[in-house]
């Protein structure tokens, strides 16, 4: 489909020999950035056609939402906003949840498992209004949007949350926190800051969500994870999500949790859903061309674009968007306004495509993505599976492009 312009398809092992001698030092550089450190990939495991199959795996839940024994406000809340059944993650973890059991759960993100922590807690609030509970996440868009689907569930309840992450005013956060509020979601990082400036007293909260702990873990959150767990009451409700669990993870585990059931839901790997393939770039060739070369085509109608570093990213927003491409960036450098504004752009299809660094490879609930592009390579295995799963949801399918120099 892509050959005639330029060469996408290579031998499926391996690199030309040039590239493979400089990949396997573990560089990657990041379009127009600096050289970063990452673990070798063998391109042919950027190449894989999506399976698909007529008949997809019936889950048939085990409870009703109108089942769980929640109140009956809350019930009217679910049934209003058209919910039905249970997913597989809020069929098995709720009736823990809402029993006090800590929990640890293993599911992958579009698998309704904000609502599955949310829902639960939620009844504690509405069974006792003093109930404090703090949500730690690793990123500020994942904190918004689990705030916004808290209070899609809790409109009239007067129930009150504050969202505290870094790149917004810590002066307006401050003035929230100022307010009782039931729950506090944010990030680690300004969490730890408004600690410190004795805004949030730990003490008082009895329960506490760590939402995506493999992708806090990577991001080196783990001893601002350490410093709020340490200063939380020993007596508490701990739930940890997250969608991958290695040895470290282990560790958290062991260190945060008492005797927690274990629920895992990951029945198949998303990135069977996604029809990969690589862009060989070949000598000579400019890689923005032939991105913009792929931009123009119809089907590619809502494009994610993943780039290495935050000036590779802005650098090349700038560039396609002379080039008449309607595009925006999310990156570390861009403050929360600019970030939700871009998001909401694309998630509205008023733009075609969005650059992101790994900010927005978790976490994110996109509908209808296209194709998911790695202009530069991820730095590891599992960012790139995290990277692609943006596509090919809701059972759909979808389609991923890496491209190779």
């Amino acid at each position: 489909m892509y050959r005639k312009s330029f060469n996408t398809r290579g031998p499926r092992n391996g690199f030309s020999k040039s590239y493979g001698a400089r990949t396997q030092r573990g560089n990657s550089r990041g379009f127009g950035g600096r050289i970063s450190k990452g673990q070798y990939i063998d391109p042919s495991r950027f190449i894989n056609k999506a399976v698909i199959t007529e008949e997809l795996e019936h889950f048939i839940p085990e409870h009703k939402f109108e089942d769980f024994a929640l109140d009956a406000s809350l019930t009217q809340a679910i049934i209003s906003k058209g919910y039905s059944d249970p997913t597989p993650i809020q069929d098995k973890t709720i009736p823990y949840i809402l029993n006090g059991l800590d929990l640890v759960g293993i599911a992958n993100t579009g698998t309704g498992k904000t609502a599955a922590f949310l829902l639960p807690l939620i009844n504690k609030v509405l069974q006792d209004r003093k109930e404090q509970i703090i949500i730690i996440v690793p990123t500020r868009e994942l904190a918004v949007q689990i705030e916004n689907e808290l209070k899609s569930f809790t409109k009239g309840m007067k129930i009150f949350s504050v969202c505290c992450f870094g790149g917004a005013s810590i002066g307006q956060q401050m003035r929230d926190l100022r307010h009782f509020n039931n729950f506090i979601i944010g990030t680690p990082g300004r969490l730890k800051d408004l600690i410190g400036r004795k805004m949030i007293n730990l003490s008082l909260f009895k329960t506490i969500v760590l939402d995506e702990a493999d992708r806090m873990l990577d991001m080196g959150f783990v001893n601002d994870m350490r410093f709020v767990m340490s200063l939380m009451p020993k007596d508490r409700h701990t739930l940890f999500f997250s969608a991958t669990i290695s040895t470290e993870i282990e560790k958290l585990v062991g260190e945060f949790l008492r005797e927690p059931v274990r629920i895992s839901v990951k029945t198949r790997d998303t990135a069977k859903n996604v029809d990969q393939d690589i862009v060989r770039v070949g000598r000579g060739l400019n890689k923005v061309d032939i991105l913009h070369d792929l931009l123009i085509k119809p089907e590619f109608n809502k494009v994610l674009i993943f780039g290495r570093t935050k000036h590779g990213v802005e650098k090349l927003s700038k560039i396609l968007s002379e080039k008449g491409i309607r595009v925006e960036s999310i990156h570390g450098n861009k403050n929360q306004f600019k970030r939700q504004k871009a998001l909401n752009l694309f998630k509205d299809s008023n733009i075609q495509a969005l650059i992101a660094t790994d900010v927005a490879a978790r976490g994110l609930d996109i509908n209808e993505v296209s194709h998911v592009i790695n202009f530069d390579i991820p730095a590891t295995y599992d960012d790139y599976i995290h990277r692609i799963g943006r596509t090919g949801r809701a059972n759909k399918r979808g389609k991923a492009l890496t491209f190779i120099e």
